[in-house]
């Protein structure tokens, strides 16, 4: 059994990477009902083909894109696309950016909440700012809801896996990824995970909609025998509530939820 669940997201594709895989194993579920909220349109994001959009209207192609990403993923989500300025986010009004996200998450009411935790994954400015807002909104909006708002998921990339990742990159005579970098994953410490979703009944699924993102020019430069490693698993640090020390991790997202 599944429930609602809201994503709470910079840019499109972010929802593709980080929860496409553990929403894609319910898309056949009738009780499955998905929020995406999409903070800006991406716009200053990259242009793989010059055939498929120009600097000016590149925002709303990916939000065209993001669409299909779903539609692949075998899903059509409630997607809200605030279209704020893509790279830009932290200069916004917090005030006013929390009150949006609890506008529409109270609208949504959903059980679970997906958004980025403090590292934003990849050190993304975008990405930090929109997990600190999307969680401050998570807790005003559980405090004056009825139901729902049962857990806060921060998507994450464990550190172990990151390591492995880069040990099979060093094998094969290819350059590492470097968190230090900009836009490189930042992995988390493994004893931090609190979910993780065997996703790799759906990654060739979850390959379909990266590939929907064809402005980003998705996984191109990863060899096609790595993409389930990469792709096979998905994991989240449980950000509230609290998770007891020595807490077994679980396997879904809304695993041990009432009704779940």
């Amino acid at each position: 059994m599944s429930g609602r669940v809201a994503g709470v997201f910079a840019h499109p594709d972010d929802d593709t990477y980080g929860v496409g895989g553990s929403i894609a194993l319910h898309a056949t579920d009738p009780a499955l009902r998905v929020t995406v909220i999409m903070t800006t349109s991406g716009d200053a994001g990259q242009i793989a083909d010059p055939s498929l959009a120009t600097r000016e209207n590149l925002g709303s192609v990916r939000e065209r894109e993001d669409v299909a990403s779903w539609r692949a993923l075998g899903l059509q989500p409630e997607i809200h696309f605030l279209r704020y300025p893509d790279g830009h986010v932290a200069e916004l009004s917090r005030d006013q950016l929390v009150a949006r996200f609890v506008e529409l998450l109270l609208a949504a009411r959903p059980d679970v909440v997906i958004t980025f935790g403090p590292e934003g994954i990849t050190g993304h400015d975008d990405h930090i700012a929109v997990g600190l807002a999307a969680t401050e909104a998570f807790h005003a909006a559980r405090a004056s809801a009825t139901g729902g708002f049962e857990r806060l998921l921060y998507n994450v990339v464990p550190a172990g896996k990151l390591d492995r990742f880069n040990e099979v990159l060093r094998e094969r005579g290819m350059e590492p990824i470097d968190p230090t970098q900009p836009f490189q994953p930042r992995g988390v410490p493994d004893e931090a995970i609190g979910v993780r979703v065997d996703c790799r009944a759906v990654w060739e699924r979850k390959l379909d909609a990266l590939r929907e993102h064809r402005t980003q020019g998705e996984m191109e430069d990863i060899p096609f025998d790595l993409y389930p490693l990469m792709l096979g698993w998905e994991e989240y640090v449980i950000a509230w509530p609290e998770r007891p020390t020595g807490a077994l991790v679980l396997g879904d997202v809304f695993e041990g939820l009432p009704g779940a």
